[in-house]
């Protein structure tokens, strides 16, 4: 599966040059030691810091957009997922004006000027329909960072991902406009054999992406589904 990116994010070269490596703390475990020494020498999250984002996965989203056009005329958004609000950042620099923007998580966020922030459980009983009565209309665009805490169990892991994936495409089917896009973090591997389909039959292109600033190392992936066919078209298929 090949992202078909042809060029690399310019990232990545801004903040070359000697590695910081870090010593091995008395209490401390090695897997932190690997992970505190990734993030010093990680130039996404230099930049992150440079520009104000709170995580460096706001460059997965904008890499995303500049290759499938996922913000042009959207005017209502959903973030699902969205601790600690990377992603939404984005969203309220690159939307216009009057955009609709609101996030939701099970985290506690950091207000962000220019979006709405929901502390809230996705799959709880009443979030759902909590959402489709906030928006002011027909979503134009759904986004899914949801991912559950890694148990190390790959296939775990693959399915408790793809559950999450499966619940945000249900709630964008239900909200998008038609002509909409939707898009949701998978695992390594990509969507199942029925979560394509499913996207096939809703949307009228379905890629699987994984932008430059994923790291390579990362089981993540990304499904791009655009133009929604709308619920009636889909349903008659």
């Amino acid at each position: 599966m090949a992202s078909g990116w042809n060029k690399q994010s310019n990232t990545r070269s801004r903040a070359r040059g000697a590695k910081v490596r870090v010593k091995t703390a008395r209490g401390r475990k090695n897997s932190s030691t690997r992970w505190l020494q990734r993030q010093l020498n990680d130039p996404y999250v230099a930049e992150a810091q440079r520009l104000g984002y709170r995580s460096r996965a706001a460059f997965k989203i904008k890499e995303l957009a500049e290759r499938y056009n996922l913000f042009k005329g959207v005017k209502r958004v959903v973030d699902l997922g969205c601790a600690p609000g990377g992603w939404t950042q984005v969203l309220t620099e690159e939307l216009k004006d009057g955009a609709q923007i609101i996030g939701i998580d099970i985290q506690e966020v950091e207000p962000i000027q220019g979006a709405d922030i929901w502390v809230m459980d996705f799959l709880a009983e009443d979030a759902e329909k909590r959402l489709m009565d906030a928006l002011e209309g027909p979503a134009d665009l759904v986004l899914s960072d949801m991912a559950n805490s890694a148990t190390g169990h790959r296939q775990t892991d693959q399915i408790r991902t793809m559950a999450l994936c499966e619940a945000a495409l249900d709630f964008a089917v239900k909200v998008l406009a038609p002509g909409g896009t939707f898009v949701a973090k998978v695992l390594q591997g990509g969507a199942d054999n029925d979560l394509i389909l499913a996207l096939n039959r809703h949307f009228t292109s379905v890629k699987h992406a994984k932008p430059p600033s994923s790291r390579q190392d990362s089981k993540e992936w990304f499904v791009v589904a655009t133009g929604f066919k709308g619920r009636k078209e889909a349903d008659s298929e």
